[in-house]
């Protein structure tokens, strides 16, 4: 026999009569609800209150002054030409901060400081301006926002030391040279991809201060202790170390189905 479903008894628990107006809420459940309704309803200030609240990460401050954002904000007509730009004014380092300003006008543009820290030496290259920081943060920031950080390895070993002279170096094709003592390491700029490591020889060390560009290579002295003196200058580019017959990979980006660039 097929079971059959059973209705509930008109004004049985949970089921109003017919005709019969359900119970209005009462004071005590009133009472009971306004904190409810109250947390749903400061939820989402306390939420916002509490997200910008939070430290900066790499304890970044980049203020970006008014006449830097309006002038990145500022539409430009497709069929207006393109005007061309001023050469970048070199970056000024003050107190703790990096600061850029504008070459013609000489106005502010942007500052950028790191919480405890303190910039060592920059460079402007591809609209980006790269700095090494006492801790060994490498960071690259377009005035907008801090677009990478990379931290060097084992920098407390080498950077008292050695000091920062030398070690950032802009190659071809938008690349950057990072030197140090046991290796040199190449970074994408337009998003900090590591593209190549050259490690040092076996009882040798660079010495950023002392590396020479040459056209679009850059010398490195490699000073080893009973080697060639040929065997202490490291010639790299934006590919890596230069050798005979070498077929390094790119580093551009490229479309899908793009030729890849003839290795050399």
């Amino acid at each position: 026999m097929a079971t059959q479903p059973v209705e509930a008894a008109a004004g049985s628990e949970g089921t109003a009569a017919p005709g019969v107006t359900a119970p209005k809420p009462t004071a005590a459940t009133r009472s009971r609800l306004l904190p409810a309704f109250l947390a749903l309803l400061l939820a989402p200030p306390l939420l916002a209150i509490a997200h910008h609240a939070r430290p900066a990460p790499y304890g970044d401050h980049l203020t970006v002054h008014a006449v830097h954002a309006a002038a990145h904000a500022r539409v430009r007509p497709a069929t207006t030409p393109r005007q061309p730009q001023p050469p970048p004014t070199p970056l000024r380092t003050r107190g703790a901060a990096i600061e850029a300003h504008h070459p013609v006008t000489g106005a502010p543009l942007w500052r950028y400081a790191r919480e405890g820290r303190r910039p060592l030496t920059s460079l402007h290259t591809r609209g980006e301006a790269i700095t090494l920081w006492d801790d060994g943060m490498v960071t690259a920031t377009d005035g907008r926002s801090v677009r990478w950080h990379r931290a060097l390895p084992a920098a407390d070993e080498w950077l008292p030391d050695h000091g920062s002279t030398g070690v950032l170096h802009a190659l071809g094709r938008g690349m950057l040279a990072v030197v140090t003592p046991h290796r040199v390491a190449a970074y994408r700029i337009a998003d900090g991809d590591l593209r190549w490591v050259l490690p040092a020889r076996e009882g040798c060390a660079f010495r950023p201060a002392r590396a020479v560009h040459h056209g679009k290579t850059l010398l490195l002295a490699q000073p080893c202790t009973g080697a060639d003196r040929t065997a202490q200058v490291i010639a790299v580019d934006d590919l890596g170390q230069i050798t005979p017959h070498r077929r390094p990979l790119g580093n551009e980006f490229r479309e899908r189905g793009a030729e890849p660039r003839p290795n050399t």
